[in-house]
């Protein structure tokens, strides 16, 4: 009876033993890590421009008031395409009509007036003919203008290479860090780009139907894109 006893007792504390192993697991120590940027910039001559031409126009009579500004817009429309635009790329992105009441010097109601707009969207790919464009735009009774924006339609291998550009930028910082401070850098923990494209001139024009065409003086210049990169490496300390 004695010798089961002690028997069990073994297997017990043997048990006990075990258990008492399988709790400790020991966990990986957390590595620090580095936060490098690194940036850079292409300059591109644009090759494509963007551009809103509207007609405003008011009348007391809601009919005439569309009837008017449909014909008129319909003449701007036409010579645009005259210019060589591609109808495809004339596209309405905005009509309206809305009354608006009117009053005499008094505050007194005199009437109600109905203001139509419509607005196409034009996309130039011949820079060359977009000062013509808007002068016959203009000429045809077009008398909103809003901001023209630069382009350039094709920027993705440019922008490919200054993200390699922006890349090196930053694992060069971070090898200058790491050797300063002593460590070595060990892989890649985390990386986010940014494009940034350049601030679009824009503005808004109006203007009374006029009986010459004329060319509008419009320089497309330079646009420059930059492209930002954040990067996290870890930290391997030198023993």
């Amino acid at each position: 009876m004695r010798t089961k006893f002690i028997a069990l007792s073994i297997v017990l504390i043997l048990a006990l033993t075990v258990s008492s192993c399988t709790v400790k697991v020991s966990q990986p120590a957390t590595l620090p890590t580095l936060n490098v940027n690194g940036s850079a910039q292409v300059t591109l001559t644009p090759d494509i421009a963007y551009i809103s031409v509207g007609v405003h126009t008011e009348n007391a009579d809601a009919n005439e008031a569309v009837s008017g500004n449909t014909t008129q817009a319909q003449k701007v429309i036409d010579a645009l395409i005259a210019m060589g635009i591609d109808a495809k790329d004339i596209r309405t992105s905005n009509f309206s009509i809305s009354p608006q009441q009117q009053y005499d010097d008094k505050g007194k109601l005199t009437g109600v007036i109905f203001i139509v707009d419509n607005t196409v969207y034009v996309t130039l790919r011949d820079l060359t003919k977009i000062g013509d464009s808007l002068g016959a735009a203009v000429s045809a009774g077009a008398n909103n203008i809003y901001g023209i924006q630069f382009d350039v339609a094709d920027k993705t291998t440019a922008l490919t290479s200054a993200r390699k550009t922006a890349v090196g930028n930053a694992r060069l910082q971070a090898e200058e860090l790491a050797q300063a401070a002593g460590v070595k850098l060990g892989s890649v923990q985390n990386i986010n780009y940014y494009n940034s494209y350049p601030v679009m001139a824009e503005g808004k024009g109006g203007g009374a139907m006029v009986d010459q065409a004329y060319s509008v003086p419009i320089t497309p210049g330079q646009l420059t894109f930059t492209v930002d990169v954040n990067i996290v490496y870890a930290i391997l300390t030198v023993k």
